[in-house]
């Protein structure tokens, strides 16, 4: 499920506020929504009869739904256009987004791979280089694979030996993915060529590697057919598709996901098996010991049960794995697979922070924890002592890390809210970090901005934290309009990050919220518990908090406060508006899970029942049926003024949950707001392209500044 960050505050000047008030009756009332049919489409839960009457939208595929489309485009885009400062703000955002952006380098025998973006393509360039000092060369621009730049680089590895780099495309934003393969010392694409992988690892052995696919789905329903029967395969270098070995499937769970990863001295192959659709949160464990011959899969855990594990690496015959099971923050613990009965022993024992990641390079374990968010890199050695801290330029985010045995540097990215990210070279024999490649946006500068860490009571009284971003010299007057941005869910921590699109908001005098509430994993599995199935209502209960923190506080007043989220986040916005409309002013809910009793019927959306429960079960249909954005909008209410975002290649959270939810919220929401949904082309569940990112950015920043009475002042 994906994240959107912005961030706001207001120009307190008493002109441009009536002018804002002036335009607003022009375009923020008596709107002409298409109307939607409705059908008499009733469904039985459990004896309980629940209409939905809007369900032909679901049909991706029909004439009537395309026309509903393009007419709920022709509204929202009509009221967009007439937003005077639109144009203005897209070329800020145009001017803010260009300057050159850097992945991480990664190391392949005497060849350094890495991607840059050099300010406002389509997508970024992936670069290779012999040595450090090398000239670079172009490995694969994904820019020349199509001519509206939505093909993306999903993932890419060099084989064992450095010829070759295979690599996965997506098009048009779909989770649906694409293997090719090239030579890297002439970059030439070879005929290899796989369809259909979806949730997929990438791992070399030999001459080949193995994937994760799907069969071909229903011949035009690609984008919506519910995905089952995941299988591991193994593609050996210019064989057919059609050719390639089944290594693993599982006919009797159709609903689990298979992957394999092999170990840096391809040794061993390890399978992961995973079945969040039947509702367990964790997965098994396997592996093959490649040096013998048609070996089978050997547990290492055998049942998928809601504890997670994950093979770091092999130590010789013996394997680091993280975990946590009885360790809800995570461990590191060494397996002998000679001796499967004795107790796993910690190498890395379980602390009161999360453990967020790890990693083996240069003969170390780099292991970063999670405190109060924030990124805190450490060094062990392979048996475990702690050996040193990484010093990062402050309180934010690492990531990286992680390389071969015989590696004497490993390079990380940092960043923060106000600081772009960089990328570090450490240096394991002296322990030092310098700055590798760095960023930076032409008139930025890092100390006009002020980051804040709040921690605040939830209905409950437990504390949550939550980052503010503002301009220095803030006022506390309650008169500073605020986007307030959370996710919670699925273990996925929202942690301290750059990203430049929010300037356009913060230099416009907003404040950005970023709470990180309970389904997240910012404090361990706990933290995630506490806000999954019966346990959901923590999550809007933290973020209703959040929202009342900030009044109460006076960074800002129902008035001048927005809210937004993407994915499971959208859900979010859609179920907070319902419980507390009068506490916003605006609503942004992207890609959201909008039908909380069906979404398990299309793509991959079973996989989500680990998290939220199931409408097939009465209790947790019980808790759904309260929540679900689609079914508790009420009649009249006065509804922020919303702005629905999705996009017709999103396959993994199908766009019927934000049309269906549209049309009801446009049915029933007094019309003393808008309501819009923007539907994107070509593009997916995240945008496709830079241009479309940016498209997107400038509609839902002229949407808030207008329907918040702010009119911003370019540089």
């Amino acid at each position: 499920m994906t994240n959107l960050f912005q961030g706001v505050r207001l120009l307190r000047t008493s002109s441009l506020l009536l002018c804002s008030l002036m335009l607003s009756p022009l375009i923020g009332q008596n709107l002409n929504y298409p109307k939607t049919r409705k059908a008499d489409q009733v469904d039985d839960y459990h004896g309980i009869k629940v209409a939905d009457p809007f369900r032909w939208l679901e049909d991706d595929n029909s004439v009537e739904t395309a026309a509903w489309v393009k007419a709920e485009n022709q509204v929202t885009f009509d009221y967009l256009e007439k937003i005077p400062y639109r144009p203005q703000l897209k070329q800020r955002l145009q001017e803010l987004y260009n300057y050159p952006k850097y992945g991480i380098p990664s190391r392949s025998g005497a060849y350094y791979l890495w991607s840059k973006n050099d300010g406002l393509q389509n997508q970024s360039v992936l670069y290779v280089q012999k040595g450090l000092e090398g000239t670079p060369r172009v490995l694969i621009d994904p820019n020349q694979l199509s001519s509206d730049g939505t093909v993306r680089l999903m993932n890419g590895e060099p084989s064992g030996n450095g010829r070759y780099f295979a690599y996965y495309l997506s098009s048009g934003g779909s989770d649906w993915q694409e293997g090719r393969v090239l030579e890297m010392e002439t970059g030439k694409v070879l005929k290899d060529d796989l369809k259909w992988l979806k949730v997929t690892g990438l791992a070399w052995f030999g001459d080949g590697f193995f994937y994760s696919r799907y069969n071909a789905p229903e011949e035009g329903h690609d984008l919506s057919s519910r995905n089952e029967g995941h299988k591991v395969y193994y593609h050996r270098l210019g064989a057919q598709q059609s050719d390639d070995q089944l290594v693993y499937e599982d006919k009797t769970h159709p609903q689990r996901f298979h992957t394999v990863q092999t170990t840096e001295d391809e040794r061993f192959a390890i399978l992961s098996v995973s079945e969040r659709g039947q509702g367990k949160d964790g997965n098994a464990l396997f592996f093959r010991d490649l040096s013998k011959h048609q070996a089978p899969f050997t547990p290492i855990v055998a049942d998928v049960t809601n504890d997670r594990f994950g093979v770091v690496d092999n130590v010789g015959d013996q394997f680091l794995i993280w975990t946590n099971k009885d360790a809800p923050n995570g461990r590191v613990a060494l397996y002998d697979p000679r001796h499967p009965e004795a107790a796993w022993r910690d190498v890395v024992p379980e602390t009161t922070d999360t453990l967020s990641s790890v990693s083996t390079e240069g003969g170390k374990l780099f292991v970063t924890y999670a405190k109060d968010v924030t990124s805190h890199p450490y060094v062990y050695s392979l048996d475990g002592k702690m050996e040193n801290a990484i010093a990062l330029p402050g309180p934010g985010t690492s990531a990286g890390f992680g390389g071969h045995r015989e590696d004497t540097s490993a390079f990380y990215a940092y960043s923060s809210f106000n600081y772009p990210s960089s990328i570090f070279r450490y240096d394991i024999a002296t322990r030092k970090s310098t700055i590798f490649r760095e960023s930076a946006i032409k008139g930025f500068k890092s100390e006009d901005y002020e980051t804040r860490q709040v921690f605040y009571p939830s209905k409950d009284g437990t504390k949550v934290p939550m980052f503010l971003v503002f301009k220095r010299g803030l006022k506390l007057d309650g008169n500073n309009p605020t986007l307030l941005y959370a996710y919670g869910g699925f273990n996925i921590s929202i942690p301290p990050e750059f990203n430049p699109l929010r300037l356009a908001l913060l230099e416009q005098g907003f404040v950005y919220a970023s709470a990180n509430i309970r389904g997240g994993g910012e404090y361990g599995e706990k933290w995630h518990q506490a806000g999954m199935k019966l346990q959901k209502q923590n999550v809007f209960d933290d973020f209703i908090a959040a929202a009342e923190w900030l009044i109460a506080n006076h960074y800002t007043s129902a008035a001048k406060l927005a809210i937004t989220g993407g994915s499971n986040g959208g859900l979010l916005v859609g179920t907070v508006i319902n419980q507390r409309p009068d506490l916003f002013r605006v609503a942004v809910p992207q890609v959201g899970v909008m039908d909380m009793l069906r979404f398990q019927k299309f793509t991959i959306g079973w996989n989500w029942i680990a998290d939220y429960g199931s409408s097939d079960n009465l209790e947790e249909f019980q808790a759904l049926y309260r929540y679900s954005p689609l079914h508790n909008i009420r009649d009249g209410v006065k509804y922020p003024a919303t702005l629905i975002t999705t996009a017709d290649h999103d396959d993994r959270v199908v766009p019927a949950h934000s049309f269906k939810y549209a049309a009801a919220l446009q049915e029933k929401a007094s019309a003393a707001n808008p309501v819009l949904i923007r539907i994107d082309t070509q593009s997916g569940h995240g945008a496709s392209s830079t241009s479309k990112a940016l498209d997107t950015a400038a509609d839902i920043d002229a949407f808030l500044m207008y329907n918040l009475g702010v009119t911003p002042q370019f540089p």
